[in-house]
């Protein structure tokens, strides 16, 4: 059965015999899949390009027992962009890696590829401060996976008054009722940033903005909720750390 469908190569193994190429796509049909591209790698090949680490293209698929293989690949958007500047390649690295654990395999991904190539294009841009890309797309597909937080009311009394946030419930907390636990300071800003990313309609959750210093201490929040939910460390966000 062939498929042919819009991706974005989210990782690419090129130690596959001589010169073919294996892949891991997020497509908008069928959502996480893997796949070989044969002779990719030959200068000739015209699949070559189109099958790179970051290229959004148009692939067509035919499927195999246990993988699909690529028959034609139309590169649409590389992002040269993003390539240019090791921050930013770090930090769209970690993005397709974070999108390989949370999006759905097998199944339609059009809000998660549009939400990985909205955050490419704001690096592209420089447009927004890489902690806001950063925390919407970890957020969104937090969302998207079925990790949504509470963040309306305080958990403990129901209060409006918070200014506390569990990673490890995925909560708000007041003063009152977060003695003691596992809770992470949020001002108000904070608050209303995380909100906005949660409930905003897909096409704005990118417009908003915070003082540097406030929105990177609202980025460590929602990053340390990521992993604490996720129970898990991801190597391209230590490296993303290791340059900023």
């Amino acid at each position: 059965m062939k498929l042919t469908t819009d991706a974005l190569i989210i990782r690419e193994n090129n130690a596959v015999g001589e010169s073919d190429r294996f892949v891991t796509a997020l497509t908008r049909s069928n959502g996480i899949v893997q796949a070989s591209v044969r002779g990719a790698r030959n200068i000739k090949n015209r699949n070559g390009s189109a099958t790179q680490l970051l290229c959004y293209s148009r692939l067509s698929l035919y499927k195999g027992r246990e993988k699909y293989i690529v028959d034609d690949a139309e590169p649409l958007q590389v992002f040269f962009e993003v390539r240019g500047q090791l921050d930013k390649l770090a930090l769209a690295q970690y993005f397709c890696e974070l999108a390989g654990v949370l999006a759905p395999r097998e199944e339609e991904a059009e809000t998660e590829l549009r939400l990985l190539l909205n955050g490419l294009h704001y690096l592209s841009e420089g447009t927004r401060p890489l902690w806001l890309i950063k925390a919407v797309v970890e957020l969104r597909l937090l969302c998207r996976a079925g990790y949504m937080p509470a963040v309306e009311y305080c958990a403990g009394c129901g209060c409006v008054d918070v200014d506390g946030f569990s990673p490890s419930k995925g909560v708000l907390l007041c003063s009152r009722c977060s003695q003691g636990g596992d809770v992470l300071p949020l001002t108000p800003n904070g608050l209303a940033a995380f909100r906005h990313i949660v409930y905003a309609p897909f096409e704005k959750c990118f417009a908003f903005s915070l003082p540097e210093a406030e929105g990177q201490a609202f980025g460590n929040v929602v990053e340390r909720f990521l992993l604490t939910q996720l129970n898990r460390s991801f190597q391209t966000l230590e490296f993303y750390h290791s340059l900023v």
